[in-house]
Parts: structure tokens; sequence; C-alpha cells
């Protein structure tokens, strides 16, 4: 922070943050001394900015009451922070939507100045991961939000839940803690309705109310431990891992409502889930448009050659065989 302007800037935040600070705490802050501060406020009233002074024991310096600060002041470093951040944030499926990403970006680079926009337009332009993108189960942001609120406050909340079986359920849950795991947002915590800890994906919460109790952590509880650990041990039965030769945002779109991880890979798209039995998993493929190679279970293979044969014969029966096998015919 050795640049002054960075500096300046820096007093301004800290003056937004907080109602009042005093000469000594805003030097400590900015590592430099009272003298300097004041100058540093003499250079933000020059802009126009109203910074009040008030003498005295309990004096210090504020904004004026009312003044409202442009949405967005950000030095170089804490810019390139952001655009990163959301970059990152889009690769790993964490963003609520691809739109709210993109619009936030978007926005960061129109107010930017040109010195700044254009470097960090290249930035985006010819970044690369190692990680591979992953096409996520986004959750409505409010319902994100207010969870993550209620677990902060260890407050209990109404939900409305929708299972994979479309069951839709209205229960209290005390949730411990709010995870992210490959591109899934989960909610973790004690399930009033089943007096049980369960896991629920945020993506299935349609809404999120507050209640009037309060609960407490177990001491020593870890959400992701818990979160990993009922996933390894989940009921299904198979676990399906299939390459599937499209592009990704196309393969997203069909497959929005299937519960599968996608994953970009230089010859397609990972697909991965999770199954019970593999005769639906056998439809979902066929009803893709794009080719696929299957990785495992070696058993989907039989699978796909079962509902090819029913396929094939259906398509080989004819009218006049379907009444004679009617009753009375």
């Amino acid at each position: 922070m050795s640049h002054p302007l960075t500096r300046v800037l820096t007093l301004l935040e800290l003056l937004q943050s907080s109602p009042q600070l005093t000469g000594t705490e805003l030097a400590d802050r900015l590592g430099t001394d009272v003298r300097t501060v004041r100058r540093y406020v003499t250079h933000l009233r020059d802009l126009g900015i109203p910074v009040q002074a008030e003498r005295g024991r309990h004096g210090g310096y504020r904004l004026a009451r009312g003044y409202r600060m442009p949405p967005l002041v950000l030095t170089n470093d804490e810019a390139l922070a952001v655009v990163l951040g959301l970059l990152a944030a889009e690769r790993l499926g964490m963003g609520t939507t691809v739109l709210a990403g993109a619009g936030a970006r978007a926005k960061i680079e129109r107010v930017l100045p040109d010195a700044l926009r254009e470097p960090l337009t290249a930035m985006r332009e010819t970044l690369s991961f190692t990680a591979n993108a992953v096409s996520a189960h986004a959750p409505e942001s409010g319902v994100l939000l207010a969870l993550a609120q209620a677990s902060r406050a260890m407050s209990t909340v109404g939900i409305t839940h929708q299972s994979w079986r479309q069951d839709q359920t209205d229960r209290d849950i005390d949730p411990y803690g709010v995870v992210f795991h490959t591109g899934r947002w989960y909610v973790v915590g004690h399930d009033h309705l089943r007096d049980d800890l369960r896991t629920f994906r945020i993506d299935r919460i349609a809404s999120v109310n507050p209640r009037t109790k309060a609960f407490t952590v177990p001491d020593g509880f870890d959400p992701v431990a818990h979160l990993t650990s009922t996933l390894a041990q989940g009921p299904y039965r198979w676990h399906v891992e299939v390459t599937v030769h499209g592009p990704l945002d196309e393969i997203a779109r069909r497959l929005s409502g299937a519960a599968v991880t996608l994953a970009a890979r230089p010859v397609g798209v990972l697909m991965q889930a999770r199954a019970d039995r593999l005769d639906g998993m056998a439809h979902l493929l066929a009803s893709l448009e794009w080719p696929f190679t299957i990785h495992e279970p070696d058993e989907l293979r039989g699978a796909l050659r079962d509902l090819a044969a029913r396929l094939a014969a259906a398509a080989e029966r004819r009218s006049e065989e379907l009444s004679r096998t009617q009753p009375g015919t």
C-alpha cells in the first residue's frame, strides 16, 4: 500500500465502512501518521467528497450523513482480485447463474479506466485452467443467502424441499453449514421432520422461511467431512462415467433436470452420475443426439443393448400383429 493514491482510496473505504474513526485509528490502519491522514482527507475534499472532522476527545473523521458514494471504487489489485474470483467461480460452477457472473463482470469492466480495463480483458481472454469446467446445479440466490444467514445466526428455518422423486415436503431444519462440492451447493443440519442429521441439495429448496427457534451446533461438527462421508456411503448401486462427444453448453441444457455432473474434456464432456438402476441411465443416454463412450460400469453396455433390442422389436411390430394379440380377436 505504498502508493499515495492507494492510501487515499483505502481511507475512503474505511470512512464508508465505519460511522467515525479518529485520526490515530486511520493512521494505524493506513500505516502512516496523523499528519498524512489530514493531507489525504484534504485530497478527498478536493474531489468533492464531504469528509467531516470533529475535534475533541470523542472526535474523528466521518462522511457527511446522507452522502452516498458511487457503487465501485477499486484499486488495480482489488479489480484483478474481483475479476479472477468471478472467472474462478464460473469455472468451478460456484455461481448461482452464469448470467449473474457475466453481468457482474461486465459492470465492473465497464466502469474501470481504459488503462485497467484492457489488461483485465486480456487476462479474461487468455487465462487457462488446469481444472476442468463444471456445469453446476445453480440454486436460487435468495435461498442460498437465507441459509447462509441462518447458519451464521444459528437460527432454525423452514424450507420447502423437493426430492429427486419430485416429492415436495415442508420441514424445519437447523442449518449447521453450507458446503459447495463438485458443482452443487448443499446445506447440512438437523432435520426436525426426521429428527436426524440430514443433507439437502440447495437447488432443490424452493423457499426458506425464518423461525423463532435458535440452535447450537454440536461441538467439533465438520459440515464438509459429514457431506463427503454421506455422499461416499450413498444408497446408489452404480457409479456411471460416460464421455459425451458434444459441446458442454448444449449438453448441459439437455441434461438440466438430470442428477449428473458435467466436466469439459479435450474429447468431449465427462458425465458422472450415480444410479440405483441402469435402465434409466440407458434411456437418458439414448435420448442424446451426440455419440458417447462408456467408461464404467460395463453393465451399462448390457442395459443399452437390451434397450436397443426393445426399440428394434418395436420398430418391426406392425398393427396387424397387435390386433391378433388383443382379447376377442
